[in-house]
């Protein structure tokens, strides 16, 4: 015990006399490295998510996405695409060491390498710093994710004409076909093609449509006796003049919708 100015009482030499606080110190304590959470932060935070969702909702009203046809279980001849946001993995597939007997490398292994970097990042480059260049490790990393991920989905999107396969699958609107329910030819129609290509020509799920079709009425005659693609032979049974009412049925409301 030592008396006088400054008086401390120790019970135990082995103990400090000096407490220190367990209240951390306030932001403003550290300026220009700092700053409150709420509303600095998360506001800034906001505007830029705010910026970027504008930025995303204009693209996609000048650029919309085209839309396909019904899927076609029975059409084997069809190529699936996956949709934009994973056409860099369905690019990364077409190399040689991504592909073949290093197909688990391509869907497995890249991937989990690429994402399971950027999930560490923050961990090996935890500096105190938030500028880019006090971050090499973590900002570089994802330059190179970007820069890989842009690269592959433009070299996918490069290689296929969204515009012709837009085109090509565009629905005909029901207002531009015209079907003549008097026609001799509608009849035979009802009772043969139906039930796949649906009551507007328009097609279905296991047939295509019919409105837009360039063939004359003798290869539709042909078509329908012998079949084509997916479509078998022998679906229709009628009669010569039946096939000829059919025909010209088809034909007729081609005619109609130009």
């Amino acid at each position: 015990m030592h008396r006088g100015k400054g008086m401390k009482f120790v019970g135990d030499s082995r103990i400090s006399s000096e407490k220190t606080s367990q209240i951390p110190k306030d932001y403003s304590e550290y300026p220009g490295r700092t700053e409150a959470f709420w509303p600095n932060f998360l506001l800034k935070e906001w505007l830029v998510g705010a910026v970027f969702l504008v930025g995303f909702l204009c693209l996609t009203l000048a650029h919309p996405s085209p839309l396909e046809g019904m899927a076609d279980p029975t059409d084997a001849a069809y190529i699936p695409l996956p949709d934009w946001y994973f056409l860099f993995l369905y690019e990364l597939l077409k190399y040689e060491f991504a592909s073949g007997d290093w197909v688990l490398l391509g869907i497995l292994g890249i991937p989990g390498i690429v994402f399971g970097s950027l999930l560490l990042a923050p961990f090996l480059d935890n500096g105190p710093g938030r500028r880019p260049h006090q971050r090499p490790i973590a900002v570089g990393m994802m330059i190179l994710a970007l820069i890989g991920t842009i690269w592959l989905t433009y070299t996918s999107a490069s290689h296929v004409d969204w515009e012709a396969r837009a085109e090509a699958n565009k629905p005909v609107p029901q207002s531009s076909v015209t079907i003549d329910t008097d026609h001799p030819g509608y009849a035979v129609y009802e009772n043969s093609c139906m039930t796949c290509h649906g009551g507007e020509l328009e097609g279905g799920p296991a047939a295509p449509t019919l409105v837009g079709t360039e063939h004359s009425a003798e290869e539709i005659a042909d078509i329908a006796v012998n079949g084509t693609g997916s479509m078998p032979a022998g679906i229709f049974t009628g009669s010569d003049e039946e096939l000829e009412q059919l025909a010209d049925f088809i034909v007729t409301v081609n005619e109609s919708a130009e």
